[in-house]
């Protein structure tokens, strides 16, 4: 069985997906799964298990200048690769326009069927034309977590059962992190690095650097490195903001997605906002803490059972840090769940 996954964007979206990857794989142990995702994202994809083929599209790049040479050759060298295979099932996880235009040119075997959303679900986006191009069109509860809504559509449209337990299937291939990094844990004699996902592309969704700063503290004071990612200027002035006077602080260079994941995986731990990269270090099995400042943890946040070594704080206007840092001294003394 053919089967190809639309799931574009955005970076969280993309690693909520990759469970129903795994419950696939469980289920159909002989079926060549495919992903259509955009560019950026594609170096994560190609790390999650079961995937055969990744296809690389990069529709917002196109859509600033639809008409140019450039978007055409690069728009008719994704569509062949798109219809190079003949699929039994293509499933759009997004629900978009644009997924469904996607989902639209894949190439279906004679019995080969589209599956979609037929309605919206809470938090998320969905436009009708992902309906209309589904030869069946999926309802889910429009009060779902997000990772349960890739898991709960794919299991209805290849009829088997959602397991209990949560698999990413996001593998770290060589678990390291920037040799300066290392060389400050190892000269100082620290019992490791926890990493602070501070960068979030909402305002409103970030916590106050200063809250960063005392957590730092404590941290260095507990014999942990603090190291601090970033995917912008903007977020890379934030972390040497946080960073500054800190006796054990690294500012991480700029990492593509999959050296980033390596880098993570060599961490004792991960402290962040509710971001794509936080999300990473969820389907890492990396002991976290997700700080929200508005309600939403129940639709992105870390979902059990069987993952109690990630948790969500929430407080409004913004969890305090003796709150956060009572959950990850919880979360630090939790085993590993064996299910990354």
């Amino acid at each position: 069985m053919k089967i190809l996954i639309v799931k574009l964007s955005s970076l969280g979206d993309v690693v909520h997906a990759m469970p129903a990857v795994q419950d696939m794989v469980r289920a159909l142990p002989k079926a060549q799964i495919d992903w259509v995702v955009e560019r950026a994202f594609a170096p994560l994809v190609r790390r999650c298990k079961g995937i055969n083929r990744v296809i690389p599209c990069e529709l917002r790049r196109w859509r600033k200048a639809p008409l140019s040479q450039e978007t055409r050759q690069s728009w008719r060298i994704f569509k062949a690769e798109l219809q190079q295979e003949r699929y039994d099932a293509v499933i759009d996880l997004q629900g978009l326009s644009k997924s469904a235009l996607i989902s639209w040119l894949a190439q279906l075997s004679t019995t080969g069927q589209r599956y979609g959303l037929a309605n919206q679900t809470e938090g998320s986006s969905f436009e009708a034309p992902a309906r209309w191009v589904a030869h069946q069109a999926i309802t889910l509860p429009t009060h779902i977590h997000a990772l349960m809504r890739s898991r709960d559509l794919c299991a209805q449209a290849l009829h088997y059962a959602v397991p209990l337990n949560i698999s990413f299937g996001l593998v770290a291939i060589a678990v390291k992190a920037p040799p300066a990094t290392i060389h400050i844990a190892n000269e100082n004699n620290l019992k490791g690095l926890v990493a602070f996902v501070h960068g979030t592309s909402r305002a409103d969704k970030q916590w106050p650097v200063a809250h960063w700063q005392v957590l730092a503290q404590r941290l260095n004071a507990a014999g942990y490195a603090v190291v601090l990612p970033h995917g912008s200027d903007v977020e890379e002035q934030m972390a040497n903001q946080i960073a500054q006077n800190l006796p054990f602080a690294q500012v991480w260079p700029r990492l593509t997605l999959d050296t980033l994941a390596d880098a993570l995986a060599a961490c004792t731990g991960v402290i962040g906002v509710d971001s794509g990269i936080s999300h990473i270090a969820v389907a890492l099995d990396l002991p976290h803490v997700q700080i929200y400042n508005f309600d939403t943890a129940w639709r992105t946040g870390p979902l059990a059972p069987g993952r109690s070594r990630q948790c969500s704080v929430f407080a409004q206007a913004a969890p305090s840090v003796d709150a956060v840092w009572q959950a990850w001294l919880k979360v630090l003394s939790t085993p590993p769940s064996g299910v990354a």
